[in-house]
């Protein structure tokens, strides 16, 4: 019953207003009973001083039976309420204008009548009621002096025995019951106003939880549909944790998906590097089993061609085994960088020269593009090698004969831009975006021997990354590939 958000403040808020009400009830009820004394006192304050200067009630400690008698029934006539007591000057009750056996007291306390005649304290001021040893009441009350001599005291319980109560006391104001009522309806149409507006207030948050659970039994695979949109610059709470609940949500969807993708490729890569792996090994074992099953028949010429192809096979093997080593340890957080400032074109020139053969074999055009006074580049040296062999080894072996190559390195700012381009057959639009995953290739249909292991563009970024830039690519099909990179100079880092 008390599960959501908006029941359970319902049920504190019609707590607290019962409460609040109950509150209203009694105080209203006591400041009511305070006001009722209070201006009853000041009314009759002096009405035993008035009766006593009219007649003499007592005269050498003798009560005036018979002037009493005509006050008791003025008074009985005028306010039936009202109770006459006559003291003496120690507080003993002498006379009273009560029914018999109704008075319970013998005496009344002396110290209210004295602080009511002093005229010092503020009204009400409760004096002993006859009639109840635990109840107090107002009275007025004056002494009866005869010759500056105090013969006793007039007490007169003004209230009587009326509105004892807080139930008789409302029942017999109007007034008090009208407020009551007034009371009432304004508590129940703060407390209905309050709950249309806790409404509104949790209808977001209601909206939002149940998007939430839509979204946990879509197994977080399907982005969740709010019924409105939330404003993060409202300040609003709810918004702003609606808003944050959305990113999250995008972005928990976004990464399912790329899981799921990533894990489709590494299935894929796994298979393509179970086969590249595989083809080489059982090339390898095939040629190292014939030349055991055939020894002493094989020419040494023929010999020499099985070993030579096998050398071949466990070359391209042990490549690709350190490709994927090379990998790793790039993906290892602990990798470190060694900056330093090199020649990015002394170390261009060099890597060439490793490719001068099978540049000059498929009779491939090489240009070189470098700005006078290059400036010394800030990176790792090594990586950076790594970096250039991938991508003009990418180059050389999609480039095909009678081809170019061009290699350039300009300055731009406080960067050097590298480019390697190429007249290959091109990258199809499609397969752009997933060039650099690990896990993917685009040239399944090609033979091993003409297609690498599709780790070298990984690496390349990898590296890049490192170095806090990126690898960017533009290809035509059928015209050619440029791959691209800037890495930031020395002068620039001083």
């Amino acid at each position: 019953m008390f599960k959501n958000l908006y029941t359970r403040l319902a049920a504190v808020l019609l707590g607290l207003f019962l409460l609040i009400g109950v509150l209203y009830i009694l105080l209203t009820l006591y400041t009511t009973r305070l006001y009722f004394q209070e201006v009853n006192q000041k009314l009759n304050r002096i009405l035993a001083q008035h009766l006593v200067s009219e007649k003499i009630l007592m005269k050498d400690g003798r009560v005036d039976e018979e002037a009493l008698k005509n006050i008791f029934h003025m008074l009985m006539v005028v306010n039936p309420a009202i109770e006459v007591y006559l003291l003496d000057p120690n507080g003993n009750i002498l006379a009273f204008s009560a029914p018999p056996g109704r008075v319970k007291r013998q005496s009344i306390s002396l110290e209210p009548l004295k602080r009511l005649l002093s005229g010092t304290s503020s009204l009400p001021i409760l004096g002993d009621d006859p009639r109840d040893l635990n109840q107090k009441k107002i009275f007025s009350a004056a002494p009866i002096t005869l010759n500056s001599h105090t013969e006793g005291y007039l007490y007169i319980i003004l209230g009587g025995e009326e509105f004892e109560t807080e139930a008789q006391m409302l029942q017999g104001s109007y007034i008090l019951r009208l407020s009551m009522w007034a009371a009432a309806g304004g508590l129940l149409f703060a407390l209905l106003a309050a709950l249309l507006l806790f409404n509104r207030m949790t209808r977001p948050l209601r909206h939002l939880t149940i998007a939430m659970e839509a979204f946990r039994q879509s197994d977080f695979s399907e982005p969740p549909d709010f019924p409105h949109r939330f404003h993060v610059h409202s300040g609003n709470e709810i918004d702003r944790i609606g808003t944050i609940f959305m990113q999250m949500a995008d972005r928990i969807v976004r990464q399912i998906r790329e899981l799921r993708d990533a894990d489709t490729h590494r299935r894929e890569f796994i298979a393509n590097i179970t086969h590249d792996l595989r083809t080489p090994l059982t090339s390898l074992q095939g040629y190292l089993e014939t030349l055991l099953l055939k020894e002493g028949t094989l020419t040494t010429e023929e010999q020499r061609n099985y070993l030579t192809i096998a050398i071949k096979r466990a070359d391209q093997l042990g490549k690709l085994v350190s490709e994927l080593f090379e990998l790793a340890k790039l993906d290892s957080p602990d990798v470190q960088v060694r900056l330093e400032p090199f020649s990015l074109e002394e170390l261009i020139q060099d890597i060439l020269q490793k490719f001068q053969l099978a540049v000059e074999n498929k009779k491939i055009t090489l240009q070189i593009n470098m700005a006078e006074h290059l400036p010394l580049v800030f990176a790792d040296i090594g990586l950076c090698e790594r970096l250039l062999e991938n991508l003009i080894e990418n180059a050389v072996r999609y480039t095909p004969e009678d081809g170019s190559i061009s290699i350039s390195a300009l300055p731009e700012n406080d960067r050097v831009t590298v480019k390697v381009s190429d007249t290959g057959s091109g990258i199809r639009p499609e397969d752009i975006p997933h060039l650099f995953d690990r896990f993917y290739r685009n040239d399944q249909s090609r033979p091993y021997s003409n297609s690498g292991s599709g780790l070298g563009l990984a690496i390349a970024k990898r590296i890049l990354v490192l170095h806090g830039s990126g690898l960017e690519v533009a290809s035509t099909i059928n015209v050619g590939t440029t791959f691209s990179f800037t890495l930031p100079t020395y002068e620039a880092r001083s």
